[in-house]
């Protein structure tokens, strides 16, 4: 990646320049707030998919902790749309992130914001839409009493990472969490939906699932098929009894769940809901399907 640029406070440098002082805050306290977004090639050019409103979100998560921007969303938009120019993709996985400086002081010291392009990332590639064995973690989701889920903040996710090294040391893909109260919010790093009866179902915001673009993108398209969808309170058997089930993120995309806890999903087989809105998806995002052309947002 030597030849590569990064866009560093506000100028596009290259990759071995893009230099970060380990007394950066950001590193010791695990102060900071990112996005994952993805740009896809359409046939009107390199499209990245929801990108303001991934960067108004990263906003959101800043604001949530009394951190206003040092740049504005239009300002982040162009960044990514020149690294993603700058390194000649098409086909990118951008990582936007904001994060503590360095300085004697961590209630006075400068933010700085960083944008990443690459065609891999975490969570790119591999044979997952053929489908995952999950296990339900023993770890619990934060409650927003402790930390805010609503915000995509860095040092939140060990609560994520110690769930999926659990799953993975288990056997399973991937990591399902529950809350307090024993609800289920979401993934490690993807928002959850199950089918049952014909009927889509998704966890509340309120059970301390993050506001996912994927997720919103997942309704908006079912609803648009006609077919049902609830955003309701689910608990671990409701994935059990399930016919389908699925997770949704922007860098893994729609994912089949075939089993959880060792118990087979539906007929252990990716369901034809999932497959309905997973082909709406990848046709949306890549311009196949010209509809809702405000969610592609031209590189230039």
């Amino acid at each position: 990646m030597t030849d590569a640029k990064v866009w560093l406070d506000g100028a596009l440098v290259d990759w071995d320049d893009a230099h970060v002082h380990v007394s950066s805050h950001g590193l010791h306290y695990g102060i900071g707030f990112f996005e994952g977004i993805r740009c896809h090639d359409t046939p009107q050019g390199p499209a990245i998919f929801r990108l303001t409103d991934h960067l108004r979100r990263l906003a959101r998560s800043a604001a949530t902790y009394l951190v206003r921007l040092p740049y504005t969303v239009e300002d982040l938009a162009e960044a990514c749309r020149a690294v993603v120019r700058a390194n000649g993709l098409t086909e990118a996985y951008l990582r936007p992130i904001v994060f503590l400086g360095a300085g004697p002081n961590p209630l006075t010291a400068p933010y700085r914001v960083a944008i990443i392009a690459g065609t891999d990332g975490p969570l790119v590639g591999g044979a997952k839409e053929q489908g995952v064995k999950a296990k339900v973690s023993s770890y619990q989701r934060m409650p927003s009493h402790v930390l805010p889920p609503a915000a995509k903040a860095t040092g939140q996710y060990l609560n994520s990472y110690l769930a999926q090294v659990e799953a993975l040391t288990s056997g399973y893909d991937e990591a399902i969490m529950l809350n307090t109260e024993g609800h289920v919010t979401d993934g490690y790093a993807h928002n959850i939906f199950v089918v049952r009866d014909g009927e889509l179902r998704t966890p509340t915001l309120a059970s301390g699932a993050l506001e996912g673009v994927v997720r919103d993108t997942v309704l908006t398209l079912a609803r648009e098929d006609d077919i049902p969808t609830r955003v309701d309170v689910l608990v671990r058997t409701d994935l059990y009894h399930a016919d389908e089930c699925f997770l949704t993120g922007t860098a893994a995309g729609i994912v089949p769940v075939l089993n959880v806890d060792g118990r087979p999903v539906g007929s252990g087989k990716v369901g034809p809901v999932t497959q309905q809105l997973a082909a709406r998806y990848a046709d949306l995002n890549t311009g196949r399907n010209t509809a809702h052309p405000e969610w592609r947002e031209l590189v230039g």
